[in-house]
């Protein structure tokens, strides 16, 4: 055996919807067969989707994934090998494993040893991990009814004189990687079945891995991720990769609309033995114990010239753009909803909420086709062909003035709006502001006023806003899009039942200097074939304001809290970084020497005392995505407690140290 086309497939899946699931799996190895593939490797936990969460423990859930692996490995890997992932349970614990099907049966399953457990995963809390050099047997039905006794643990395979090893997904970032004891034992082939959600320059890391893995264990690697916004928060980027010898030879796309995808090469065996034999380290294993043997004739390929592929990434901006579109995308469809509704002040998040929905439908019309949009999204009567037209069935978007709203706004808001092509509507609100501001009057017994209850009168004119856009929303079908980022998030800068009303929080997790940043971008650059949106230069033109104080006030977010980059710096080395305020200022003082040592310590005080009062404001956003290497959801990432002793003690010492600093 000299070469094996090879390949890698990424699935857009959805936690224990069969149907779906299934079919995405059956077009993948179809797909596969049809290039010419013998050897196919899908991602981690594939049939029944990486975020089941505490279902995974569901034994109904758990046969229903064996019922369909052992269905699909009858009647599509006939004269294949595939690996698919699935949970399943052993002595009364719950295993992250992936399945080797061979030539229509499954053969062999090789359970996770390292558990993700950090940032947004939480797998020990559903399974165990595997030890290292342990391997058994287990008992399962096959496709028939049968009882059948399959190996499984940690496992090698000599398939037909080719020896493959597995890394599952997080096996590979750590140190004690299994990749080793694989190369010891003179593996050709390590496949890596992975849920490796998005953040920004998290590919170039896995191509690392991946091509790095392949080089120094003397292999060829394949590495399947998934695609799409899976369960609502965690975003796909797909990217699978196939490496040998230190060479990237296949690499699928990233962020398509398609249900999967495969990429596929010729892997030269012969070439990854000889780098081991030439190599003077490698020392191997010559024992077979935990290595599998099994029947099975590749095909025999003739000679071709060696392919290296190159491996292009986006610019964080259009890895944004690209990202934030198909999360929106898949949370549309797989909610089966109709259509987004932003509340558009004339201000950069909104706005960046109402260009993400439109580049959504770009991306998805580029890549689908009007038929391929119109099929995913089967439940919306009547979409058009077009671009605009699906945005105007799409995107709904209000602008809602008080008193306090500008003509500046109003016209931003507008132009946003028509460059995006939604349904715009403009909704005078402050007779209902007003009302309420009379009734709490009757009820207090004395008028309100701006130097007694400014908090107050703010918050009404945010809070009025959100019944109208919900019953758009609502009789529309709509998901409400709450447009608060995560620099507002750290503060409590948002109001309650206003800004932070809706549905569906896209940008929560993104802070405020990178939005505007991207925004910029976006108004002179934006992405390759879509273009900018030269309308966004009357919001980037703007400071930052919330337009809820007296328009004489003029108001503005820096002016409430500090500059955006200060703040979110802060939060880097308070909340990321886990540092108490003495030490945040230390730092800070060191990378911003700009700023007077007495303002930043006002700021960084100031900081850690809106954080921590406003923790229960965090604990009721709606649902955010993942895109950033930190996040502040309390559901799924930052855990701290809602009531506290809010840093007194700390904070006391360090205004203390400052005042004994003063001359």
């Amino acid at each position: 055996m000299h070469r094996v086309h090879v390949a890698v497939g990424i699935l857009n899946q959805t936690p224990f919807a069969w149907v779906e699931n299934e079919t995405n799996l059956r077009g993948a190895i179809r797909d596969a067969r049809a290039k010419g593939v013998t050897l196919l490797c899908l991602p981690e936990l594939a049939i029944t989707g990486y975020g089941c969460e505490d279902m995974f423990q569901s034994a109904g859930l758990q046969a229903r994934a064996w019922e369909i692996l052992v269905r699909l490995a009858a009647e599509e890997t006939r004269g294949m090998v595939v690996t698919v992932g699935l949970p399943l349970e052993h002595r009364g614990a719950v295993y992250n494993c992936a399945a080797l099907c061979v030539d229509g049966a499954v053969v062999g399953l090789v359970a996770k040893r390292f558990l993700a457990g950090d940032g947004i995963h939480y797998e020990p809390r559903w399974f165990k991990p595997w030890p290292e050099g342990v391997a058994t047997t287990i008992t399962r039905p096959d496709v028939s009814g049968a009882p059948q006794t399959i190996p499984i643990g940690d496992l090698a395979f000599d398939v037909g004189g080719l020896l493959l090893g597995f890394e599952i997904c997080e096996d590979a970032w750590v140190a004690a990687r299994p990749g080793a004891r694989l190369a010891r034992l003179g593996v050709d082939v390590i496949l890596n079945p992975s849920a490796s959600h998005f953040a920004f320059g998290k590919q170039a890391v896995r191509r690392q891995i991946v091509v790095e893995g392949s080089r120094a264990f003397g292999v060829t690697y394949l590495y399947a991720n998934l695609l799409g916004n899976e369960a609502g928060r965690a975003i796909y980027d797909g990217g699978g990769i196939v490496a040998c010898a230190g060479s990237p030879i296949a690499e699928t796309t990233r962020f398509s609309f398609a249900g999967w995808q495969v990429a596929s090469a010729i892997a030269d065996v012969e070439l990854t033995r000889l780098q081991r034999a030439r190599s003077a380290s490698f020392r191997p294993d010559v024992r077979d114990d935990g290595v599998v043997a099994l029947p099975f004739k590749w095909p025999t390929l003739p000679a071709q010239r060696e392919r290296v592929v190159e491996l292009v990434d986006y610019t964080k901006e259009e890895a944004f753009a690209r990202v934030m579109a198909l999360g929106l995308f898949d949370y549309l469809r797989k909610s089966r909803s109709r259509g987004y509704v932003v509340s558009l002040s004339g201000g950069a998040d909104s706005a960046a909420c109402a260009c993400l929905v439109r580049l959504m439908v770009e991306l998805a019309l580029a890549e689908l086709g009007p038929e391929g949009v119109r099929e995913k999204l089967a439940y919306v009567e009547d979409l058009p062909d077009d671009a605009a037209g699906i945005t105007r069935r799409l995107l709904t978007t209000a602008y809602q003035a008080t008193r306090n709203s500008s003509e500046v706004t109003l016209d931003a808001a507008r132009a946003v709006a028509e460059a995006c092509g939604a349904d715009h509507h403009v909704l005078d609100v402050d007779a209902l502001v007003q009302h309420y501001v009379s009734l709490a009057e009757g009820a207090l017994g004395r008028p309100l006023s701006w130097d007694r209850d400014d908090l107050a009168l703010q918050n009404i004119q945010a809070r009025v806003r959100a019944p109208s856009v919900w019953m758009l929303a609502n009789v529309r079908g709509q998901l409400l899009v709450a447009t608060s980022n995560r620099s507002e998030a750290a503060v409590g800068y948002a109001t309650m039942d206003g800004d932070t009303a809706g549905g569906i929080s896209p940008i929560a997790g993104i802070d405020k200097a990178f939005l505007r940043t991207w925004l910029a971008w976006l108004e002179r650059e934006g992405i390759a074939g879509v273009g900018p949106v030269p309308a966004l230069a009357a919001v980037n033109v703007q400071p930052p304001t919330a337009e809820l104080r007296p328009l004489g006030d003029a108001q503005t977010d820096e002016g409430d809290l500090m500059p955006y980059p200060i703040l979110d710096a802060i939060e880097r080395v308070a909340i990321r970084d886990k540092k108490m305020p003495a030490e945040a200022f230390d730092q800070l003082h060191a990378e911003h020497p700009e700023v007077e040592p007495e303002q930043l310590r006002a700021w960084v005080v100031k900081f850690y005392r809106l954080w921590s009062r406003n923790q229960w404001k965090r604990e009721r956003y709606a649902p955010s995505f993942h895109v950033d290497d930190k996040n502040l959801d309390p559901k799924t990432w930052c855990r701290f407690p809602i009531l506290s002793g809010g840093y007194a003690l700390e904070l006391a010492e360090l205004e203390a140290a400052a005042r004994a600093s003063e001359p």
